[in-house]
């Protein structure tokens, strides 16, 4: 091919995708989208209230089968929403179809990413937008709803979670520094994170005997707390949940992880005011729940486990009760 031609092929090339990057343009500059909703910066999901819980994969129909196929992420009524990232609008998305007053919303599909935005009234349904502009309102869910956590449910097209995406970049800063290997007070009442001792149902400290003394060896610790007291973050780190031990829906069936900076734990038989989002070690993390009413008689307690099954009696500071 004659050197004049190439170079004339080239150009041409260049110019066609220039104009394709001007239309279509690339969305993986980022790892996570922006904020969605004003208020919420760190697009919080919505936890558990009488309607249901906000988290992927959260039941739906009154348990028979249903799972949710989104996450909720929280917005107060008519709050400002923003795109999560650079994309081709699409629209109305019906949810409800009954023409009610939250029955709205719209699709952003971008360079690997496609999105519904339910709930929400768009400035417009067509047109190309940009990460972190206005897309819209929220819609008046307290009307449909009354008592609800006020949500715009956010459903991949390909009804993948979406979860992880809903962190917004923070650059340049560390996300949760420890300041030292042991964790804060995790109960109210209990300042030194005392371990239960043994009692009709067993014992609490790491590796005491479980299923009769079959093998079966305990693989955290039960950490004192009285029904209905107050839970704290040991440290600080992101949640995630729910995390059901007992599988049975009993009234301690309920509990929470937490990932930080070099620990990751799960807290059991405790009902969080949250299943997504940061915390910070000492913030109020939920209440112990009713374990009086499932084990009548034994020392109420949280059982905390570290995710790798490893031993966490050393970072709860002075814990009491041990074995010795």
């Amino acid at each position: 091919m004659p050197a004049l031609s190439l170079i004339a092929l080239v150009s041409v090339l260049s110019a066609v995708f220039a104009k394709q990057l001007d239309v279509h343009p690339p969305q993986q500059q980022h790892r996570h989208w922006a904020q969605l909703c004003s208020g919420n910066p760190s697009n919080r999901i919505r936890g558990c209230d009488r309607y249901g819980c906000g988290n992927f994969g959260a039941s739906r129909q009154g348990g028979k089968g249903e799972r949710h196929v989104g996450v909720d992420v929280i917005c107060a009524d008519g709050a400002t929403v923003y795109a999560p990232f650079s994309g081709q609008l699409s629209g109305p998305i019906r949810f409800f179809h009954n023409g009610n007053a939250i029955d709205d919303g719209v699709q952003i599909r971008g360079s690997g990413y496609c999105v519904k935005l339910v709930c929400i009234h768009p400035i417009r349904y067509h047109g190309q937008i940009q990460r972190g502009q206005q897309l819209g309102r929220m819609l008046p869910m307290q009307k449909v709803f009354p008592g609800i956590v006020s949500h715009i449910h956010v459903e991949n097209c390909d009804r993948s979670d979406p979860t992880p995406l809903l962190t917004p970049d923070v650059p340049d800063v560390p996300p949760f520094p420890q300041q030292d290997i042991h964790w804060g007070t995790v109960c109210a009442g209990n300042p030194t994170n005392e371990i239960r001792g043994c009692d009709n149902y067993g014992c609490g400290y790491y590796g005491a005997p479980r299923r009769g003394g079959k093998g079966g060896k305990h693989t955290g610790v039960d950490v004192i707390c009285a029904d209905g007291a107050t839970v704290y973050a040991p440290f600080s780190g992101e949640l995630s949940g729910p995390i059901k031990f007992f599988h049975n829906g009993n009234a301690i069936d309920d509990g929470v992880q937490i990932r930080g900076s070099g620990f990751c734990v799960k807290l059991l038989c405790i009902h969080p005011i949250r299943y997504q989002g940061r915390i910070i070690k000492g913030q109020v993390l939920g209440r112990m729940l009713p374990m009086q009413r499932v084990f009548p008689g034994i020392i109420s307690h949280i059982h905390v486990e570290n995710c790798d099954r490893s031993d966490p009696t050393g970072n709860l500071e002075k814990g009491k009760g041990r074995r010795k």
